[in-house]
């Protein structure tokens, strides 16, 4: 922290915008109110609440499509509009994307690869207000935030 005041005091003065301290601060009160007694999507559902957000996005794993349908049905019940996009979006193959055929779990054969930019693409598109990932691989959730302008990524996996 000593050798780098500069990045600090640079931190802090994010902070301290109108919008960085209305989200960091409605964080501190979910935080004091649920840490440790809710689950963590709950933690999510009243921090939407706090700050007036309606339109959430979720960006999830093929693998997890039960657990996305029941986190969409939780979210809908508590008034909230979601709009999901699987990660297999677009049907593209691995190879489209540079994955060498030999690279891929059946090589010779088509294989859908995941699709996070498009996914936060879509989701920007839908105008959501603050996004998350459900399960998305490791390295994909990275990408998934490569889009600016594609909302608030809040990680979820639970």
């Amino acid at each position: 922290m000593k050798q780098h005041p500069d990045i600090i005091k640079n931190a802090f003065e994010l902070y301290r915008t109108r919008e960085n301290k209305k989200l960091y601060i409605s964080a501190a009160e979910v935080e004091k109110e649920g840490y440790m007694k809710w689950p963590r999507i709950r933690e999510t559902i009243e921090y939407l609440k706090k700050n007036g957000l309606r339109k959430v996005g979720l960006a999830f794993c093929i693998g997890l499509s039960d657990e996305a349908l029941r986190t969409t049905e939780i979210f809908e019940k508590h008034g909230f509009i979601v709009h999901s996009v699987c990660c297999k979006c677009g049907s593209v193959d691995k190879t489209e994307f540079g994955v060498p055929d030999e690279k891929k779990l059946i090589p010779h054969t088509f294989e859908a690869g995941c699709n996070p930019i498009t996914q936060a693409a879509l989701l920007d598109n839908m105008k959501t207000e603050l996004n998350l990932i459900l399960g998305l691989c490791v390295g994909h959730d990275v990408l998934f935030k490569v889009l600016e302008g594609s909302g608030l990524n809040i990680h979820s996996q639970r």
